[in-house]
């Protein structure tokens, strides 16, 4: 039985019971073998780009799922990894594909008084100068039921990035150097000025943080370009997550300190 169990009814449930190992290595960015509990060693899918700074110490609990698609090389997926933040055993999400997920959750069912006002939504629409993709499109703004989105055009486009790092219950992003994090900001920016909303979300997979800042010790050029986006219009939006085995939940705004 995990530890970690705290449901909630609108919680985004993982589709499978999560397998536990042992973390022996991440190596190639998109590996990890695994020891399982049943002592069988396994090479596990890891679907996060960043360093995962503080969540890949060889030896920490680690939790996966398992695909049905018999096709996939590494059926498994890294989903979870459990750290010690001032000796207090801590679950932090690390598949970063989670993130969209969960906002889009937060969204249509629990929405935040920042994102309401739109009748529509939709993923991954192409936008921008450079023919990006936006993760989350809110469309056909309601001002009749939301008199706090101002003058502001008719759309909300929703970049998100998923944090891990932290340290003194502050969380940082990037956790590496993002070239394609700084083409995002100027993407939004670029939103603003056709006059249009634009949000920076950060979804923090886990939930011993109370605020969230750019990493400019790790990427100062990301965090110059956010001080700068968010100057010109750009709005920042951070929640913190509950995670337990069996899910995930965003549950607390907290503030992005720029």
């Amino acid at each position: 039985m995990c530890a970690y169990s705290n449901r909630k009814c609108d919680e985004m449930k993982f589709k499978t019971e999560l397998v536990e190992g042992r973390l022996i290595q991440r190596y190639k960015r998109f590996l990890a073998d695994v020891e399982l509990i049943s002592g069988e060693k396994i090479t596990a899918h890891t679907a996060n780009t960043g360093k995962m700074l503080g969540c890949a110490e060889p030896g920490s609990r680690v939790w996966l799922s398992k695909s049905s698609n018999l096709k996939r090389k590494y059926p498994h997926t890294w989903e979870l990894v459990e750290v010690n933040n001032a000796n207090i055993p801590t679950l932090v999400g690390i598949n970063t594909q989670m993130s969209n997920e969960l906002v889009y959750e937060l969204i249509t069912t629990n929405c935040p008084p920042e994102l309401m006002g739109y009748e529509k939504i939709r993923r991954e629409v192409p936008y921008g100068e450079h023919k990006s993709r936006i993760d989350i499109l809110l469309e056909g703004r309601n001002s009749q039921n939301n008199t706090t989105l101002g003058d502001s055009g008719d759309k909300c486009y929703i970049e998100v990035k998923n944090v891990t790092l932290t340290e003194d219950s502050i969380a940082y992003f990037p956790d590496a150097v993002t070239q394609r994090g700084v083409k995002h900001l100027n993407e939004l920016a670029y939103v603003v000025a056709t006059g249009q909303r634009a949000v920076m979300f950060y979804c923090v997979q886990r939930s011993d943080v109370e605020e969230v800042r750019p990493a400019g010790f790790i990427d100062s050029l990301y965090a110059d370009t956010l001080r700068k986006v968010l100057a010109q219009g750009v709005e920042a939006v951070a929640y913190r997550a509950n995670v337990s085995c069996h899910a995930i939940t965003l549950i607390r705004k907290i503030p992005v300190i720029i």
